[in-house]
């Protein structure tokens, strides 16, 4: 199983040199072979002839076939993993089921992200030592924040570079054998625009995901995209001063410090939810197209529906936990988890609840039964079911 530890690097001088250089050869190798691979696919439109469509063999090859004197003196890894990942990039582009994914674009030196990677890299004497190029003489190992919390083989290294810093994302095959526990604890979770609600032991719980912490930091946010895009419109072709860049590097840091904010408690809840549960029934939301809506797109960001599920799969296969996703289709919030019975129609609820009933957002009245509860509570009842009857089948 792979597992990915970030860790904070602390290069001395030379080394901060050098990885400045790897980043811009990475963007430069990304860049020709972008070229390259517009230029295959047009001759291939002109002559009609699929055969000669590229792929990430032909592009390697041809880049590699031109290499330039210079390049020699950088690492042979960077390239091809740089075309790996153009080669991925494209295969989403066209996947009909990633539809918002960009088009591979030309990335700029003040604009794109600073990284690269390499499958060389290794742990020696509690440091990261990265592969030497030919004709490099003077080379150090960098000293890491932290060892890697699992041991094995480090199959991958992303190296980027933060508002704060020099990060590595270590990517370790760790043997991990856990067995499925036998189902005792059983929990469900609705998510919501801004919180998650589920059920513990001693009752049901709510826990945010835009605490009010976040309330001056995006506000901070907000003020400083104001002054960039001020200073871009009125000079659009100088604007980028010193101060300009000091006010991204600003920018950069509060956005940081947001998303800090939001794992870090995504981390907690999600290991607390494992941990104290056998059996987790949740959403499989279309979090795509529920992002078209423009006036909840924000929030829908915010709230890290897509970020939640990934973490509760891969830390439930860690910790021996049965995961559940719910159809999509499935009517958590219109389904009454007492009797069973599904609103459709007039009686559906709806954002604003109900307009023929009068009721409000945050209740649910079956018409059925006449049971009366709390929508977030009724939809986390329907969950468990839905997550107990998935493993009884």
């Amino acid at each position: 199983m792979i597992k990915t530890h970030k860790i904070k690097l602390y290069p001395n001088s030379t080394m901060r040199k050098e990885l400045d250089k790897l980043f811009d050869y990475r963007r430069f190798v990304w860049n020709q072979a972008l070229e390259i691979w517009n230029d295959m696919y047009d001759a291939s439109l002109v002559m009609i002839d699929k055969s000669i469509r590229p792929n990430e063999r032909k592009v390697r090859y041809e880049l590699v076939a031109n290499k330039a004197d210079w390049q020699f003196e950088r690492s042979a890894r960077v390239l091809q993993l740089a075309v790996n990942d153009l080669s991925k990039a494209w295969a989403n582009y066209f996947n009909p089921k990633m539809p918002n994914h960009d088009k591979p674009r030309w990335k700029s030196k003040k604009r794109s992200r600073k990284t690269f990677k390499t499958d060389r890299a290794q742990i020696v004497n509690g440091k990261l030592r990265l592969d030497q190029p030919r004709g490099t003489k003077l080379w150090y190992d960098i000293k890491l924040a932290e060892l890697p919390r699992w041991r094995g083989d480090i199959k991958q290294v992303c190296i980027v570079q933060d508002a704060d810093g020099y990060y590595a994302s270590l990517s370790i095959e760790a043997a991990v054998l856990a067995e499925k526990r036998p189902i005792r604890r059983v929990t469900g979770v609705d998510v919501n625009v801004g919180k998650f609600d589920y059920r513990t032991a001693s009752g049901y719980a709510i826990q945010p995901t835009i605490p009010a912490s976040l309330a001056a930091l995006y506000a901070r946010i907000t003020h400083y995209q104001k002054q960039l895009a001020r200073k871009r419109t009125t000079n659009p072709k100088r604007f980028n001063s010193a101060t300009y860049r000091a006010t991204r590097t600003k920018l950069k840091r509060n956005y940081q410090r947001v998303e800090r904010i939001q794992m870090d408690l995504l981390n907690k809840f999600t290991t607390k939810l494992i941990v104290d549960n056998d059996l987790i029934g949740i959403e499989d939301l279309d979090n795509q197209h529920m992002r078209m809506n423009r006036r909840l797109a924000k929030n829908l960001h915010r709230s890290m529906f897509g970020k939640f599920k990934i973490m509760m799969q891969y830390k439930a296969d860690w910790n021996g936990s049965t995961l559940i996703l719910a159809d999509p289709m499935f009517p958590s919030t219109q389904r009454c988890s007492k009797c069973g019975y599904i609103k459709t129609g007039e009686e559906k609820l709806t954002l604003h609840g109900n307009a023929k009933y009068h009721t409000g957002h945050d209740d649910y009245i079956c018409y059925q039964c006449g049971a009366r509860m709390r929508r977030d509570e009724n939809a986390v009842d329907n969950l468990i079911d839905y997550a107990k009857s998935k493993v009884q089948g």
